[in-house]
């Protein structure tokens, strides 16, 4: 036996902290705008420690951290994200393209730490459990490992973007990503300039907050 026995005791999780629970949810942001001072290592090391505790498919784990720190990498990333950027802005029309023109899409100028996560594809724990017939369950748990991560760092006063404005192959091998992983998000990371209730989004009149009631339905 472990000189220590595990604690499975559940903890109580009263009133007080539900109540702030729903204010880390609430004021949970996709921040664009960053102080450029640097993260410590252990607290980025912390933060995607808390990540993996993330549930996934057949306990799977399949998600794949890549920290991103050398100068010809992140100007692959600079690029791929120019690029898309202007192909999505032809995509619209009239006030449209101008307010799109106008919104500020990702931090990529100034957060000091950036990290492309990726999905195994084809990892070998878990044993295939849970994902024969729906192989997007890996993806899906990799998006729980994000808001994770996400959530961990809002509540340690860290910023978290997510740029979605890329090119998944060309981030894969900037990145030397090995054949199988995918990518499913590129995130930027570091101190907040500002704190806002609102996601930006909302604020700058691009698309608001729908009430929770429009997305149930019974059968």
């Amino acid at each position: 036996m472990p000189d220590h026995p595990v604690e499975n005791r559940s903890p109580a999780f009263d009133p007080p902290f539900r109540e702030r629970l729903t204010d880390l949810f609430r004021w949970r942001r996709d921040v664009r705008r960053f102080h450029a001072t640097p993260l410590d290592e252990a607290l980025v090391d912390d933060l995607l420690s808390l990540a993996c505790l993330a549930p996934s498919v057949g306990n799977s784990q399949p998600w794949r951290f890549v920290k991103v720190k050398s100068a010809p990498a992140r100007a692959a990333v600079r690029a791929s994200f120019e690029r898309c950027n202007r192909r999505a802005l032809e995509s619209y029309e009239g006030e449209r393209a101008r307010l799109y023109a106008t919104l500020k899409l990702s931090g990529l100028d100034r957060a000091p730490v950036q990290i492309a996560v990726f999905a195994d594809e084809n990892p070998a724990e878990g044993s295939g459990l849970g994902r024969a017939t729906m192989p997007e369950t890996l993806g899906y748990s990799v998006a729980m490992a994000i808001h994770t991560f996400w959530i961990a760092a809002r509540a340690r006063g860290v910023g978290v973007g997510w740029v979605s404005m890329l090119d998944p192959d060309e981030i894969a091998r900037a990145l030397e990503a090995p054949p199988g992983w995918r990518l499913v998000a590129y995130l930027c990371v570091g101190w907040p300039e500002e704190d806002h209730l609102d996601p930006e989004l909302e604020r700058h009149g691009w698309q608001a907050r729908l009430d929770a009631g429009w997305f149930v339905s019974e059968k």
